[in-house]
Order: structure tokens, then C-alpha cells, then sequence
């Protein structure tokens, strides 16, 4: 009995030692709270509008207080968090959980990303399209490639139609036709609303258009003049009359001008066909004899470029790239400012050029007489034509004719001249740019999501939904050598082009594994007319590159020209 009493007082003590609190007696003390996210990594991904559930686990957490903030303001006050935020970025959320033994926190972060709704593009749509009755519209168009499923719809007047991507609309009945495209996903959807008018050919729209309407010669030079892209003419007779004298009637569309004197003259070609009569009017001023505004060289003149008049891409994956312009003239900035630091104006795909001038006209010497370097390297060569002129007016702006420097290509049957391409602006970002050309074709400039992260390849300085780019188009040469789309080469051409690793105009043996900037050389002698023919030029102003090309190498994009300038090849030999 006395071991039980000694035991009895032991306990009594050591409950009073362990629990007596402020004269309060209470169980033993809980741990601090414990949190357990859903997530191992702590990051969260939602859709901008879209909401995110986040449910940690807890321990210890009888009676807690949960306070979930960002930056400070409470977003939330239960175990749980409801998330959702309209803008895409990041956001870190710190969560609190509190009980009278402690305070527990961890900080996670939600990715709020971009919906992927699957934008759309059907270039021309924004104008409609008319076609003969009985005729095929192949439509084919541009999605933006999204991570999830896509679903398409195609309507005539409320009525579907297809549900496949591509569809050939076709009417054996004349009248206007609304049609409509949706694609869509999980995300949402985006539609395509345009109109098609199927019409007899006596209703069908005739249509012309003209570089310019206004030309300017020398004096004994003969230059074409011809409308451009024309379509619907069917039996058309076309009769050009100058200065109101009919001088030719057939169903030519072009003219050879010959300018026998000085002065301005009006030239109007009519178009007649079954069903109207169409005319447009042309000015062209007959200038001085060439020589009358030759400029000499000086003892301040330099041998390289002097001024980029104009710059107007094709789109293309280095287009937009460090380039904020938004005006032709901010545009020239740009390519000048580059070209001063030595550096490389990419000219897109087919058509894309830039036109630059010299603080003295370059003479004819029968050799080499101009450089203009680009990148090429042995298996890398993106052919640009060159194109020169005279100041034949003597304004000081390359406003005159524009003569081909002639390469090994010229003549060839599978060289086209007077080819253009129609180039589509993308309606949304990461899209490919759509193109159409002259001959029937279609295409893409795609967008390489891997290498760059501009908005598109479309030039933000121009305003129009679609511009056409024109110029003598080479055969492509790239191929893929190995086989699985690993490894293009773009193959050189013999000599006459700019950014091409040829064998004879570089005027090296150097095999430049480097890819440094290396210049291809060029004759004025080699300009020819618009027949071809030498155009015995004994000096030029202004130059311009186009590029030659209309292709593309895989991952490696489209073909395009790249130039680091310009310069007087004998006056920096001197």
C-alpha cells in the first residue's frame, strides 16, 4: 500500500509538470500544421477564362485558418482554391495555413497559357470569289496549328456540306453563293464568312492591272508597255492608240514603245471582247538622250551604296525579326542601318527586293563592274536577281526602266519571266503565309516556330490584306540529299546571280566553310531588254535584287536572297 501511494503522488506531479499552463491543465500540445500540394513540381497550368481547382492535403489542421494571396490580396480563404485569371502569364499564390500551434506556407505558381482556338485563313476570302458556272473553287485553308484535336464544317448558304478540311465548291446554276468554314476545339471556334458568285461568262468581271501608268525613257530606247494579271478577257481584241493615233490592234496586249522624241505622250490601250469595252490611259515621258544626266565620279565619292530608296520583303522567317518599321521609309532605315554594321537584309521568299543607289553612276567597262555581297556557301546558294538603271530623268529616284543583268539562266525554257506571286496576310499569329502566283500555283511561307518567335513573316509596314511581288523566277535546284529531311542543300547556279555560290563570278576558290559574308561580281554589259537583247547601257544609277526563287528547303524554310551591300567593284580595286 505504501508502493501505490508513492506511485499515485508520482503521477499527480508529473501531470502537473506537463499540463499546468498559466494555472490552465490541458492535453499535450498538436504539431504545426503540414501542407501537401497536388502537384509535385508546384506549377500549374490553366487556360486563360478557364478555371483551376487546387486541393493540397493537409495534417494537423483541426480548426486552421487558410488564406491563399497573391501579391499581398487574399484570393481565397477555404482548403480549396478556385482559380482563374483572363490574362496569360504567370502568377505565384502563397498559401497560409494557421492553427493555435503553428503556421505552415508554400508558395506555388500557375501558368495561365493562351487558349489554342484553331485560327483560320482562306486567302482572297475578304473580297469573295467569282467563277463560271460549271468551274471548280478548290478551297484550301490555313489553320494554326493547335496541340489538341480539330474539327471542320463547311456551309452553303446554312447548309453543310463537308466536314473535311479542303472542299471544291461547284454550281451549275448562276447566282451568289454564302458560304462559310469553321474550325474547331475544345476551345473554341473561328469561321471563315464569304460570298462566291458563280456568273455566265457574259457576266463574268474582267480584270487588268499595271506596274505604273506613268514611264520614263531616254530618247531612241524602246520599252513594253502591257497590262498585267489580266483575267476574264476571253475573246479579247486589244487596240492601243498614242496621242489619240491608232498605232496597233490584235490580240496582243503588249506594246513596243519606241521613243523617237522628247516630250510626254499618252498612250491608251482599250480591251474589247464580246460583252465590254475596258481602257486605261499611260504617260510617258521621252527623256534626253542617256549621258545627259551621267554623274561623274568625284574626289569625295565613295564605292559603296549610297541609299536604300526601297525595301519590300517577301514574307519570310527573318522578316519582322528586329524590325519595329511600320512605313517604307522606316523600312529603308532599317535595311540601311543594318548593311552600315555589315550586316544581312534578308529579301523573303520569290519577289522580295531592295533597291539602293550610288553617289556616281558606275561605268560600263565590259568587265566586272559591280559587287553585291551575301552569304553563300558550298551547298547554300539563294539566287538573286539583279536588275539595273539608268536616272534616265534625272530626278535623283530609281523611277525609269529597269534593265536584267543576264545569268547563266537566261533564256532557258524553265526560266519564267513576268512571274508574280500574291501574298496573303496571316489572320492570326504563328500562321503560315498563303500565296497565290500568276500561273496557277499556290503555296505557303511557313512559319518556323522553332528558330524564330515574331508575331508572322508578313511586312508590318504594309497596310493591304495582300500584295504581289513580280520578277523573273529561276528553277529551284534545292533537294533533300538526305533522304529523311535532315540535310538540304540548295544547290549554285553557273554565274549572274547575287547570294550564289558560283564558281566564276565569286572570283575565289575560297569554299567559305565559315558562311561569311563573300561577294558575287557583275557586268553591265550583261543588261538586256525586256526582248532579251543587249541593252548597250554605258552606265546605271540604281540596282536592285529580287529574289529568284520560289521554294522552300524543309526545316530550313523558304529560299531568300540576303545581301550585306553594294559597291563599285573597279573603283575599290583602284
Amino acid at each position: 500500500m505504501r508502493k501505490a501511494a508513492i506511485a499515485l503522488f508520482g503521477l499527480l506531479l508529473t501531470s502537473f509538470a506537463a499540463c499546468n499552463r498559466d494555472g490552465v491543465i490541458e492535453a499535450d500540445a498538436s504539431p504545426a500544421p503540414v501542407i501537401a500540394l497536388d502537384s509535385e513540381t508546384g506549377v500549374y497550368t490553366v487556360k486563360a477564362g478557364r478555371e483551376l481547382t487546387i486541393s493540397p492535403r493537409y495534417e494537423y489542421a483541426d480548426d486552421a485558418r487558410f488564406s491563399w494571396t497573391v501579391d499581398g490580396r487574399v484570393i481565397g480563404e477555404e482548403p480549396s482554391l478556385v482559380f482563374r485569371a483572363e490574362t496569360v502569364g504567370k502568377v505565384y499564390v502563397l498559401l497560409e495555413v494557421s492553427t493555435r500551434y503553428g503556421t505552415a506556407s508554400e508558395e506555388l505558381r500557375v501558368d495561365v497559357t493562351a487558349l489554342e482556338v484553331p485560327t483560320v485563313s482562306i486567302p482572297g476570302a475578304e473580297e469573295g470569289f467569282t467563277i463560271l458556272t460549271d468551274s471548280d473553287l478548290v478551297l484550301k485553308p490555313s489553320v494554326a496549328e493547335v496541340s489538341i484535336p480539330v474539327s471542320y464544317s463547311w456551309s452553303v448558304d446554312g447548309r453543310e456540306v463537308s466536314t473535311e478540311r479542303d472542299y471544291t465548291f461547284r454550281s451549275a446554276e448562276a447566282g451568289t453563293y454564302a458560304l462559310r468554314f469553321a474550325a474547331s476545339n475544345e476551345d473554341g471556334t473561328d469561321t471563315v464568312e464569304f460570298s462566291v458568285r458563280v456568273a455566265a461568262p457574259e457576266d463574268m468581271p474582267f480584270g487588268w492591272t499595271f506596274e505604273r501608268t506613268e514611264y520614263n525613257v531616254s530618247a531612241g530606247r524602246t520599252i513594253r508597255l502591257m497590262p498585267l494579271d489580266v483575267v476574264n478577257a476571253f475573246d479579247a481584241e486589244y487596240v492601243w492608240t498614242l496621242d489619240g493615233k491608232t498605232v496597233q490592234r490584235g490580240a496582243d496586249p503588249a506594246y513596243r514603245f519606241t521613243a523617237a522624241e522628247e516630250g510626254e505622250h499618252r498612250a491608251t490601250v482599250t480591251m474589247r471582247n464580246s460583252h465590254l469595252s475596258v481602257s486605261q490611259t499611260l504617260t510617258v515621258r521621252v527623256c534626253p538622250p542617256a549621258g545627259r544626266y551621267y554623274r561623274p565620279r568625284s574626289a569625295t565619292s565613295g564605292a559603296d551604296w549610297d541609299r536604300v530608296y526601297e525595301f519590300l520583303p517577301a514574307p519570310g522567317q527573318f522578316v519582322n525579326e528586329n524590325c519595329t518599321a511600320a512605313t517604307m521609309e522606316e523600312a529603308c532605315a532599317y535595311a540601311e542601318d543594318r548593311m552600315m554594321r555589315n550586316t544581312y537584309v534578308s529579301l523573303g521568299g520569290f519577289g522580295g527586293y531592295i533597291v539602293v543607289g550610288f553617289d556616281h553612276s558606275i561605268d560600263a567597262s565590259g568587265g566586272y563592274d559591280l559587287a553585291i555581297v551575301g552569304n553563300s556557301f558550298e551547298g547554300s546558294s539563294e539566287p538573286g536577281i539583279v536588275w539595273v538603271m539608268q536616272d534616265e530623268n534625272g530626278d535623283g529616284l530609281p523611277n525609269d526602266t529597269w534593265y536584267e543583268l543576264k545569268g547563266s539562266e537566261t533564256g532557258k525554257a524553265e526560266t519564267l519571266q513576268d512571274y508574280a506571286v500574291t501574298y496573303y496576310r496571316p489572320r492570326g499569329a504563328g500562321m503560315e503565309t498563303r500565296w497565290t502566283d500568276n500561273r496557277g500555283g499556290s503555296g505557303s511561307i511557313d512559319y518556323l516556330k522553332q528558330f524564330h518567335d515574331q508575331g508572322y513573316y508578313y511586312p508590318a509596314w504594309v497596310e493591304a490584306e495582300s500584295y504581289t511581288l513580280r520578277g523573273t523566277r529561276l528553277e529551284a535546284r534545292n533537294y533533300d540529299q538526305s533522304g529523311n529531311g535532315s540535310y538540304w542543300v540548295n544547290a549554285a547556279y553557273e554565274w549572274g546571280y547575287a547570294d550564289n555560290f558560283s564558281p566564276i563570278d565569286r572570283l575565289t576558290d575560297d569554299d567559305n566553310v565559315s558562311a561569311a559574308a563573300n561577294p558575287n561580281h557583275f557586268r553591265i554589259a550583261d543588261a538586256v531588254t525586256f526582248e532579251g537583247e543587249p541593252a548597250g547601257l554605258e552606265y546605271i544609277d540604281f540596282v536592285k535584287v529580287q529574289t529568284g526563287v520560289n521554294a522552300k528547303s524543309g526545316w530550313l524554310g523558304e529560299l531568300s536572297t540576303e545581301v550585306f551591300g553594294f559597291y563599285d567593284y573597279r573603283m575599290r580595286r583602284e
